[in-house]
């Protein structure tokens, strides 16, 4: 049985820059990056969504809120599957060690 390194394994847990408050390696990054945008969104929605409700009730208004909320939908699909991805191919790496 060889006890060389794996180099992905490596790569998979490196450290980032290490910027304050920050994740410790790229998995965890890309994870909080995907949180971040989705907050983002979200926040959009939720000011759109307010606007409507004071009033702003134009079809212009409103097909801007379904459009917002439908990218919210995509952006989270692709989140998931993106770190379930990844997550499943690190499994296999470490598995394979």
């Amino acid at each position: 049985m060889s006890n060389a390194i794996n180099p992905l394994s490596m790569m998979a847990t490196a450290p980032t820059s290490g910027k304050a408050g920050k994740s410790d390696n790229w998995f965890e990054a890309m994870a909080q990056a995907w949180g971040e945008t989705l907050d983002k969104t979200a926040t959009t929605i939720e000011t759109m969504s307010n606007d409507i409700g004071a009033g702003n009730d134009k079809p212009a208004a409103i097909t801007a809120l379904s459009a917002e909320s439908l990218k919210m939908s995509f952006l989270s699909n692709s989140s998931h599957t993106a770190l379930s991805s990844v997550g499943s191919a690190l499994e296999t790496m470490a598995r394979k060690q």
